[in-house]
Protein backbone atom coordinates (compact mmCIF):
# COMPACT_ATOMS: atom_id res chain seq x y z
CA UNK A 1 0.00 0.00 0.00
CA UNK A 2 1.40 3.57 -1.05
CA UNK A 3 2.24 6.25 1.82
CA UNK A 4 3.15 9.60 2.13
CA UNK A 5 5.26 8.62 5.07
CA UNK A 6 8.70 7.26 4.06
CA UNK A 7 9.22 3.66 5.70
CA UNK A 8 10.59 0.33 5.17
CA UNK A 9 8.45 -2.92 4.47
CA UNK A 10 7.57 -5.42 7.39
CA UNK A 11 10.15 -6.97 7.85
CA UNK A 12 13.29 -5.34 6.25
CA UNK A 13 15.03 -2.75 7.86
CA UNK A 14 17.86 0.32 7.49
CA UNK A 15 21.00 0.51 9.38
CA UNK A 16 22.37 3.52 10.81
CA UNK A 17 25.72 4.27 11.06
CA UNK A 18 26.19 3.06 14.76
CA UNK A 19 24.71 -0.36 14.25
CA UNK A 20 25.87 -1.49 10.93
CA UNK A 21 29.25 -0.74 12.80
CA UNK A 22 28.12 -3.19 15.75
CA UNK A 23 27.46 -5.68 12.54
CA UNK A 24 30.44 -4.99 10.83
CA UNK A 25 32.62 -5.90 13.91
CA UNK A 26 30.36 -9.04 14.45
CA UNK A 27 31.35 -9.61 10.79
CA UNK A 28 34.99 -9.36 11.17
CA UNK A 29 35.61 -11.60 14.27
CA UNK A 30 33.76 -14.61 12.46
CA UNK A 31 35.48 -13.81 9.40
CA UNK A 32 39.23 -13.97 11.31
CA UNK A 33 38.36 -17.66 12.41
CA UNK A 34 36.51 -18.88 8.86
CA UNK A 35 40.03 -17.17 7.30
CA UNK A 36 42.14 -18.86 10.08
CA UNK A 37 40.33 -22.45 9.35
CA UNK A 38 41.20 -22.20 5.24
CA UNK A 39 37.95 -21.08 4.23
CA UNK A 40 38.01 -19.19 0.94
CA UNK A 41 34.89 -16.38 0.74
CA UNK A 42 32.59 -16.77 -1.60
CA UNK A 43 29.32 -14.75 -3.14
CA UNK A 44 25.92 -15.82 -5.61
CA UNK A 45 23.40 -13.59 -6.87
CA UNK A 46 20.78 -12.13 -5.03
CA UNK A 47 18.08 -13.82 -7.80
CA UNK A 48 17.95 -17.41 -9.04
CA UNK A 49 15.51 -19.25 -11.20
CA UNK A 50 12.83 -20.82 -9.06
CA UNK A 51 13.37 -23.95 -10.12
CA UNK A 52 16.86 -24.14 -8.60
CA UNK A 53 15.30 -23.50 -4.81
CA UNK A 54 11.54 -24.70 -5.28
CA UNK A 55 11.42 -28.34 -3.78
CA UNK A 56 14.90 -28.33 -2.21
CA UNK A 57 13.56 -26.97 1.41
CA UNK A 58 10.71 -29.26 2.28
CA UNK A 59 6.90 -27.92 1.13
CA UNK A 60 6.65 -25.65 4.36
CA UNK A 61 9.88 -23.94 3.72
CA UNK A 62 8.78 -23.51 -0.30
CA UNK A 63 5.86 -21.84 0.56
CA UNK A 64 8.35 -18.37 2.24
CA UNK A 65 10.41 -18.39 -1.04
CA UNK A 66 9.90 -15.34 -2.89
CA UNK A 67 8.80 -15.82 -5.98
CA UNK A 68 8.01 -14.31 -9.46
CA UNK A 69 7.95 -13.63 -13.27
CA UNK A 70 10.52 -11.05 -14.74
CA UNK A 71 10.27 -9.01 -17.56
CA UNK A 72 11.49 -11.65 -19.64
CA UNK A 73 8.81 -13.77 -18.06
CA UNK A 74 10.97 -15.89 -16.37
CA UNK A 75 10.13 -17.50 -13.30
CA UNK A 76 12.76 -16.37 -10.55
CA UNK A 77 13.05 -16.47 -6.91
CA UNK A 78 14.98 -14.69 -4.40
CA UNK A 79 18.11 -16.58 -2.23
CA UNK A 80 16.09 -18.08 0.72
CA UNK A 81 19.42 -19.43 1.92
CA UNK A 82 22.94 -19.70 0.15
CA UNK A 83 23.27 -23.34 0.60
CA UNK A 84 21.78 -24.32 -2.42
CA UNK A 85 23.09 -21.17 -4.37
CA UNK A 86 26.47 -22.83 -3.21
CA UNK A 87 25.76 -26.24 -4.54
CA UNK A 88 24.72 -25.25 -8.29
CA UNK A 89 28.34 -23.05 -7.73
CA UNK A 90 29.77 -26.44 -7.26
CA UNK A 91 27.72 -28.00 -10.09
CA UNK A 92 28.57 -25.52 -12.55
CA UNK A 93 32.46 -24.80 -12.08
CA UNK A 94 32.78 -28.09 -10.87
CA UNK A 95 36.90 -28.31 -13.32
CA UNK A 96 37.50 -24.78 -11.96
CA UNK A 97 37.34 -25.17 -7.90
CA UNK A 98 39.96 -27.71 -5.86
CA UNK A 99 38.22 -30.90 -4.58
CA UNK A 100 38.26 -30.43 -1.32
CA UNK A 101 36.77 -26.63 -1.74
CA UNK A 102 35.58 -24.96 2.02
CA UNK A 103 33.72 -21.52 1.32
CA UNK A 104 32.10 -18.98 3.78
CA UNK A 105 29.69 -16.29 2.00
CA UNK A 106 28.53 -13.58 4.10
CA UNK A 107 25.00 -12.10 2.18
CA UNK A 108 21.25 -11.46 2.83
CA UNK A 109 18.96 -14.04 2.03
CA UNK A 110 14.47 -13.48 1.96
CA UNK A 111 12.09 -15.20 3.17
CA UNK A 112 8.25 -14.44 2.98
CA UNK A 113 7.83 -15.59 7.12
CA UNK A 114 5.98 -13.86 10.31
CA UNK A 115 7.90 -11.48 12.12
CA UNK A 116 8.77 -11.13 15.40
CA UNK A 117 11.87 -10.66 17.43
CA UNK A 118 14.93 -11.70 15.83
CA UNK A 119 13.47 -13.10 12.84
CA UNK A 120 12.85 -10.37 9.33
CA UNK A 121 12.01 -11.14 6.49
CA UNK A 122 15.75 -9.98 4.73
CA UNK A 123 18.38 -11.14 6.84
CA UNK A 124 21.85 -11.79 6.87
CA UNK A 125 23.38 -15.48 6.91
CA UNK A 126 26.96 -16.37 7.62
CA UNK A 127 27.88 -19.52 5.88
CA UNK A 128 30.62 -21.66 6.06
CA UNK A 129 30.44 -25.51 4.04
CA UNK A 130 33.45 -28.02 3.39
CA UNK A 131 32.91 -29.72 -0.11
CA UNK A 132 34.02 -32.94 -1.73
CA UNK A 133 34.94 -35.27 1.86
CA UNK A 134 32.46 -37.85 3.56
CA UNK A 135 34.83 -37.87 6.24
CA UNK A 136 34.21 -37.18 10.14
CA UNK A 137 36.89 -34.92 9.85
CA UNK A 138 35.04 -32.32 7.31
CA UNK A 139 31.87 -32.42 9.81
CA UNK A 140 34.61 -31.81 13.21
CA UNK A 141 35.86 -28.82 11.33
CA UNK A 142 32.46 -27.27 11.05
CA UNK A 143 31.70 -27.97 14.42
CA UNK A 144 35.11 -26.33 15.38
CA UNK A 145 34.98 -23.33 13.10
CA UNK A 146 31.58 -22.39 14.68
CA UNK A 147 32.09 -23.12 18.24
CA UNK A 148 35.57 -20.83 17.87
CA UNK A 149 33.90 -18.21 16.02
CA UNK A 150 30.78 -17.13 18.51
CA UNK A 151 34.07 -17.42 20.71
CA UNK A 152 35.49 -14.95 19.29
CA UNK A 153 32.97 -12.34 18.87
CA UNK A 154 32.83 -12.66 22.77
CA UNK A 155 30.23 -15.35 23.48
CA UNK A 156 31.04 -17.09 26.99
CA UNK A 157 29.60 -19.80 26.22
CA UNK A 158 28.32 -21.86 23.17
CA UNK A 159 26.67 -24.85 22.91
CA UNK A 160 25.99 -27.04 20.00
CA UNK A 161 23.01 -29.25 19.71
CA UNK A 162 24.15 -32.46 17.69
CA UNK A 163 22.19 -35.47 16.43
CA UNK A 164 22.64 -37.78 12.90
CA UNK A 165 19.64 -37.70 10.86
CA UNK A 166 20.32 -41.09 10.18
CA UNK A 167 19.34 -41.46 14.08
CA UNK A 168 16.29 -39.59 13.19
CA UNK A 169 15.31 -41.86 10.01
CA UNK A 170 15.60 -44.70 11.65
CA UNK A 171 14.00 -43.91 14.95
CA UNK A 172 10.69 -42.18 13.15
CA UNK A 173 10.13 -44.52 10.17
CA UNK A 174 8.10 -47.12 11.40
CA UNK A 175 5.85 -44.60 12.49
CA UNK A 176 5.24 -42.84 9.45
CA UNK A 177 2.15 -43.43 6.93
CA UNK A 178 0.79 -43.22 3.94
CA UNK A 179 -0.66 -39.80 4.95
CA UNK A 180 2.36 -38.57 7.61
CA UNK A 181 5.50 -39.39 5.85
CA UNK A 182 8.77 -39.44 7.73
CA UNK A 183 9.57 -35.82 6.62
CA UNK A 184 6.61 -33.99 7.94
CA UNK A 185 7.22 -35.80 11.13
CA UNK A 186 10.89 -34.78 11.52
CA UNK A 187 9.69 -30.73 10.38
CA UNK A 188 7.30 -30.87 13.57
CA UNK A 189 9.67 -32.30 15.90
CA UNK A 190 12.42 -29.79 14.79
CA UNK A 191 9.67 -27.26 16.32
CA UNK A 192 9.85 -29.08 19.92
CA UNK A 193 12.06 -25.76 21.57
CA UNK A 194 9.64 -23.29 19.82
CA UNK A 195 6.15 -24.74 20.54
CA UNK A 196 6.41 -27.25 23.31
CA UNK A 197 6.27 -31.13 23.34
CA UNK A 198 2.02 -30.36 23.70
CA UNK A 199 1.92 -28.32 20.55
CA UNK A 200 4.38 -30.43 18.95
CA UNK A 201 2.26 -33.52 19.38
CA UNK A 202 -1.16 -31.61 18.53
CA UNK A 203 0.49 -30.97 15.49
CA UNK A 204 1.11 -34.34 14.27
CA UNK A 205 -2.31 -35.19 15.29
CA UNK A 206 -3.33 -32.26 12.72
CA UNK A 207 -1.52 -33.57 10.22
CA UNK A 208 -3.19 -37.23 11.10
CA UNK A 209 -1.20 -39.60 12.98
CA UNK A 210 -3.15 -41.16 14.93
CA UNK A 211 -2.45 -40.75 18.78
CA UNK A 212 -0.38 -43.39 19.97
CA UNK A 213 1.61 -43.43 17.09
CA UNK A 214 2.47 -39.59 17.99
CA UNK A 215 3.28 -40.28 21.23
CA UNK A 216 5.49 -43.48 20.67
CA UNK A 217 7.59 -41.78 17.89
CA UNK A 218 8.18 -38.78 20.71
CA UNK A 219 9.20 -40.83 23.12
CA UNK A 220 11.41 -43.19 20.87
CA UNK A 221 13.35 -40.45 19.67
CA UNK A 222 13.68 -39.12 22.86
CA UNK A 223 15.13 -42.01 24.12
CA UNK A 224 18.09 -42.88 20.68
CA UNK A 225 21.32 -43.07 21.11
CA UNK A 226 24.60 -41.00 19.21
CA UNK A 227 25.63 -43.31 16.50
CA UNK A 228 29.10 -44.51 15.75
CA UNK A 229 29.64 -41.82 13.19
CA UNK A 230 28.63 -39.43 15.60
CA UNK A 231 30.35 -40.36 18.57
CA UNK A 232 33.71 -40.07 16.75
CA UNK A 233 32.78 -36.59 15.06
CA UNK A 234 32.44 -35.19 18.75
CA UNK A 235 35.48 -37.21 19.57
CA UNK A 236 37.76 -35.17 16.46
CA UNK A 237 35.49 -31.86 17.79
CA UNK A 238 37.31 -31.99 20.97
CA UNK A 239 40.66 -32.85 19.79
CA UNK A 240 40.25 -29.17 17.52
CA UNK A 241 39.47 -27.61 20.83
CA UNK A 242 35.94 -27.54 21.04
CA UNK A 243 34.79 -28.05 24.74
CA UNK A 244 33.13 -31.54 25.46
CA UNK A 245 30.52 -29.30 27.86
CA UNK A 246 29.35 -27.95 24.64
CA UNK A 247 28.78 -30.80 22.29
CA UNK A 248 25.55 -31.98 23.55
CA UNK A 249 23.98 -34.93 22.14
CA UNK A 250 20.15 -33.90 21.72
CA UNK A 251 18.19 -36.70 20.10
CA UNK A 252 14.64 -35.06 19.48
CA UNK A 253 16.54 -32.35 16.96
CA UNK A 254 15.66 -32.49 13.95
CA UNK A 255 16.77 -29.91 11.27
CA UNK A 256 13.40 -29.85 9.28
CA UNK A 257 15.07 -29.44 6.01
CA UNK A 258 14.55 -32.29 3.64
CA UNK A 259 18.46 -32.22 2.27
CA UNK A 260 20.25 -33.00 5.32
CA UNK A 261 21.74 -36.85 5.22
CA UNK A 262 23.76 -37.13 8.65
CA UNK A 263 25.16 -35.10 11.16
CA UNK A 264 22.81 -31.99 12.22
CA UNK A 265 23.31 -29.50 14.85
CA UNK A 266 22.24 -25.79 16.11
CA UNK A 267 24.15 -22.98 17.83
CA UNK A 268 22.41 -22.41 21.01
CA UNK A 269 23.57 -19.36 23.59
CA UNK A 270 22.38 -19.92 27.09
CA UNK A 271 22.24 -16.26 28.21
CA UNK A 272 20.18 -15.98 25.06
CA UNK A 273 17.09 -16.65 24.67
CA UNK A 274 15.47 -15.47 21.64
CA UNK A 275 16.22 -19.12 20.04
CA UNK A 276 18.75 -20.97 17.75
CA UNK A 277 21.48 -18.83 16.44
CA UNK A 278 22.42 -21.20 13.75
CA UNK A 279 21.98 -24.48 12.01
CA UNK A 280 23.24 -27.11 10.07
CA UNK A 281 24.86 -30.55 8.73
CA UNK A 282 25.48 -32.98 5.85
CA UNK A 283 24.13 -33.19 2.89
CA UNK A 284 25.73 -35.61 0.75
CA UNK A 285 23.07 -35.64 -2.40
CA UNK A 286 21.93 -32.32 -2.83
CA UNK A 287 24.37 -31.03 -5.37
CA UNK A 288 24.40 -34.36 -7.43
CA UNK A 289 20.32 -33.25 -7.47
CA UNK A 290 21.11 -29.86 -8.93
CA UNK A 291 24.09 -30.85 -11.40
CA UNK A 292 24.43 -34.37 -11.47
CA UNK A 293 27.90 -34.17 -9.88
CA UNK A 294 28.09 -36.32 -6.76
CA UNK A 295 29.74 -34.06 -4.54
CA UNK A 296 29.13 -34.68 -0.78
CA UNK A 297 28.97 -31.68 1.59
CA UNK A 298 29.05 -29.88 5.13
CA UNK A 299 28.46 -26.81 6.54
CA UNK A 300 26.41 -24.20 8.59
CA UNK A 301 24.59 -20.98 8.18
CA UNK A 302 24.48 -18.89 11.25
CA UNK A 303 21.67 -16.69 12.02
CA UNK A 304 24.09 -13.28 11.51
CA UNK A 305 20.99 -11.06 12.71
CA UNK A 306 20.83 -13.08 16.11
CA UNK A 307 24.24 -13.30 16.39
CA UNK A 308 24.13 -9.42 16.30
CA UNK A 309 21.20 -9.12 18.66
CA UNK A 310 22.47 -11.54 21.22
CA UNK A 311 25.98 -8.91 21.56
CA UNK A 312 23.97 -6.34 21.76
CA UNK A 313 21.85 -7.64 24.57
CA UNK A 314 25.13 -9.09 26.42
CA UNK A 315 27.08 -6.03 25.99
CA UNK A 316 30.18 -7.83 24.25
CA UNK A 317 30.67 -5.39 21.58
CA UNK A 318 33.01 -2.61 21.88
CA UNK A 319 31.53 0.81 21.64
CA UNK A 320 34.98 2.95 22.26
CA UNK A 321 37.02 3.76 18.80
CA UNK A 322 34.56 1.86 16.39
CA UNK A 323 33.39 5.22 14.61
CA UNK A 324 34.89 8.36 13.67
CA UNK A 325 38.12 9.01 16.79
CA UNK A 326 38.41 12.64 15.90
CA UNK A 327 36.42 15.60 14.22
CA UNK A 328 38.76 17.97 12.94
CA UNK A 329 37.14 21.86 13.17
CA UNK A 330 37.66 25.01 10.62
CA UNK A 331 38.32 27.75 12.90
CA UNK A 332 37.76 30.10 10.13
CA UNK A 333 37.98 30.89 6.53
CA UNK A 334 41.83 31.89 6.70
CA UNK A 335 42.70 28.65 8.63
CA UNK A 336 41.06 25.96 5.87
CA UNK A 337 44.69 25.13 4.64
CA UNK A 338 45.44 24.00 8.20
CA UNK A 339 42.88 22.76 9.26
CA UNK A 340 43.57 20.36 5.95
CA UNK A 341 47.02 19.93 6.52
CA UNK A 342 45.81 18.58 9.96
CA UNK A 343 43.46 16.03 9.02
CA UNK A 344 46.02 14.33 6.26
CA UNK A 345 48.48 13.70 9.30
CA UNK A 346 46.37 11.81 11.31
CA UNK A 347 44.78 9.83 8.29
CA UNK A 348 47.60 8.80 7.02
CA UNK A 349 48.19 7.70 10.57
CA UNK A 350 45.22 5.63 10.37
CA UNK A 351 42.92 7.79 12.84
CA UNK A 352 39.43 7.42 11.76
CA UNK A 353 39.03 11.54 11.26
CA UNK A 354 35.97 13.25 9.63
CA UNK A 355 36.71 17.27 8.95
CA UNK A 356 33.57 19.91 9.41
CA UNK A 357 32.50 20.42 5.90
CA UNK A 358 31.73 23.95 6.18
CA UNK A 359 32.53 27.34 8.17
CA UNK A 360 31.09 27.64 11.25
CA UNK A 361 30.99 29.00 14.36
CA UNK A 362 33.70 27.22 16.53
CA UNK A 363 30.56 26.00 19.03
CA UNK A 364 28.14 25.03 16.49
CA UNK A 365 31.09 22.64 15.53
CA UNK A 366 31.05 21.06 19.11
CA UNK A 367 27.71 20.87 19.20
CA UNK A 368 27.79 18.39 15.82
CA UNK A 369 30.41 16.76 17.67
CA UNK A 370 28.67 16.02 20.22
CA UNK A 371 25.20 14.73 18.52
CA UNK A 372 27.87 12.36 16.70
CA UNK A 373 29.18 10.99 19.54
CA UNK A 374 33.00 11.47 18.01
CA UNK A 375 35.05 11.16 21.78
CA UNK A 376 37.24 14.17 20.49
CA UNK A 377 37.97 17.63 18.62
CA UNK A 378 40.85 19.15 17.21
CA UNK A 379 40.69 22.81 16.93
CA UNK A 380 43.56 24.61 14.98
CA UNK A 381 42.88 28.19 15.99
CA UNK A 382 45.65 31.22 15.37
CA UNK A 383 47.43 30.53 18.72
CA UNK A 384 47.91 27.09 18.29
CA UNK A 385 49.17 27.91 14.67
CA UNK A 386 51.80 30.79 16.10
CA UNK A 387 52.93 27.48 19.02
CA UNK A 388 53.14 24.21 16.18
CA UNK A 389 50.71 22.76 18.26
CA UNK A 390 46.79 21.68 17.88
CA UNK A 391 44.12 21.71 20.97
CA UNK A 392 42.39 18.69 21.75
CA UNK A 393 39.22 18.35 24.04
CA UNK A 394 37.98 15.21 25.34
CA UNK A 395 34.07 15.75 24.65
CA UNK A 396 33.01 12.80 27.32
CA UNK A 397 35.05 14.56 30.26
CA UNK A 398 35.44 18.31 28.87
CA UNK A 399 39.22 18.30 28.89
CA UNK A 400 40.82 20.51 26.91
CA UNK A 401 44.67 20.73 26.41
CA UNK A 402 47.06 21.62 23.67
CA UNK A 403 49.26 18.83 22.26
CA UNK A 404 50.93 17.92 19.11
CA UNK A 405 50.00 15.72 16.04
CA UNK A 406 52.01 12.98 17.70
CA UNK A 407 50.47 12.88 20.78
CA UNK A 408 47.17 12.63 19.55
CA UNK A 409 48.55 9.91 16.99
CA UNK A 410 50.03 7.87 20.39
CA UNK A 411 46.75 8.64 22.53
CA UNK A 412 44.25 7.22 19.72
CA UNK A 413 46.40 4.16 18.55
CA UNK A 414 47.64 3.47 22.22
Amino acid sequence: MATNQPQTLKGFRDFLPRQKRKRDFVAQKVREIFEIFGFEPLETPTLEYASLLLGKYGQEADKLIYSFKDRGEREVALRYDQTVPSARVLAQYQNVLPKYFRRYQIQNVFRADNTQKGRYREFTQCDIDIFGSTSPVADAEILATTYFAFKNVGFKQVDLAINDRQTLFKALEPFATEKVNVFSIIQTIDKLDKIGKGNVLQELLDKGLPSSQANDAFRTISEAQPSANLKEIIDYAVKLGVSEKSLKFTPRLARGLDYYTGMIFEVNLPEYATGSCGGGGRYDKLINQLGGVDIPAVGIAFGFDRMVDAAEELNIIPTENIGTQVLVTIFDPNLIYNSLTVAEKLRQAKIKTELYPAIDKLDKQLKYADKIRVPYVVIVGPEEIKTNVVKVKNMKTGEQKETTITEIVKLLNG
